[in-house]
């Protein structure tokens, strides 16, 4: 046996080897960047639920604003708490900018729909109150452009039905 046919049956045992291990190792990259991305969805989802909650703790420490009621308040809102309600709207439509940010997809699997779904849930809550889509230009000014789009889409329909 030469050198030169003992070097081309190496080459051939290493290519016999090398292309199904390239193969697998491609193949645990993806399922690697696939597991990454699904806890990273998981964590975005858990952050905005987070900070949702925190949100709810300050409307219940603003309880004569009353906007875990559906209608409006009895009274009027004094030009103060007109500015507080107008400051918890905003930092609700910031939470949603976010969460449109981080989660919102045109195609989005199971997953991601079943966790985006739930956030829209809040949205649409919100798009309930008369209140929250009359402040929407204002609060919408400066935000995302699609994500404006998104919700004016929710705020219409929710409108429509509270007709």
């Amino acid at each position: 046996m030469t050198w030169i046919q003992l070097a081309r049956d190496l080459n051939n045992l290493l290519t016999l080897f090398a292309l199904p291990l390239a193969i697998l190792a491609f193949l645990a990259i993806l399922y690697a960047q696939r597991h990454r991305r699904h806890h990273q969805q998981e964590d975005n989802y858990r952050r905005i639920s987070s900070e949702y909650v925190d949100f709810l703790k300050l409307v219940l420490a603003n309880p004569d604003l009353k906007l875990l009621r559906k209608g409006l308040p009895d009274q009027p809102l004094s030009d103060e708490q007109h500015e507080r309600k107008l400051a918890l709207f905003n930092i609700l439509i910031s939470l949603f900018e976010r969460a449109y940010l981080l989660v919102f997809e045109e195609r989005m699997n199971r997953q991601t729909r079943r966790l985006w779904l739930s956030l829209e849930d809040y949205m649409r809550e919100w798009c309930r109150r008369h209140d929250f889509r009359q402040a929407l230009p204002e609060l919408l000014q400066g935000e995302d452009e699609d994500f404006q789009i998104y919700l004016q889409k929710i705020a219409e329909a929710e409108a429509e039905k509270s007709e």
